[in-house]
């Protein structure tokens, strides 16, 4: 038997026009399908990736907010601090010139109590030395005979009788 070029050109035909092309077209495809599942299984990991790296910066951008609160909470709290330091520096000056100025007061009130009780005995000790010279006293000048007489504060002397000099 003897194959001629027709009779191989026909087999060929047959086999890539009928079933035998169906093998070659059914890898293909199996090979197409493949790729394609592994694109799609590509695509799914990358969204996955790029899904998993906004999560791990917002989470990232959240710790960062946080901690930017975070020391400014720390920055003011040192500040309130500070402030608190200087009320109270401020509050204690005052309290101690408020003592010192109580203290002041009061040894002035008891200095001036002191002067006070000293001037009334010292009054009371004039009047009495004044009425033991009232006798003594006389209304008129150059009088041999003394008579008790009044000086009032502006002055005039009165005689026991009523006469007025000055």
């Amino acid at each position: 038997m003897e194959i001629s070029i027709d009779t191989l050109i026909n087999i060929g035909t047959l086999l890539l026009g009928g079933g035998g092309g169906a093998f070659f077209t059914w890898r293909w495809q199996r090979a197409m399908a493949k790729a394609e599942a592994q694109e799609k299984e590509a695509e799914a990991k990358s969204a996955e990736v790029d899904m998993a790296q906004k999560v791990q910066d917002t989470y990232q951008q959240m710790l960062e907010d946080k901690q930017k609160e975070v020391d400014d909470n720390h920055r003011l709290i040192a500040e309130l601090r500070e402030d608190r330091d200087h009320y109270k520096q401020g509050y204690m000056e005052f309290r101690d010139q408020l003592d010192k100025l109580q203290k002041e007061f009061r040894d002035f009130r008891n200095e001036t109590e002191d002067e006070r009780t000293n001037m009334k005995r010292d009054i009371a000790s004039n009047g009495r030395k004044l009425d033991c010279l009232r006798p003594l006293i006389c209304g008129r000048e150059h009088c041999k005979d003394r008579i008790m007489v009044t000086i009032s504060e502006n002055g005039e002397i009165q005689t026991k009788n009523g006469n007025t000099n000055q």
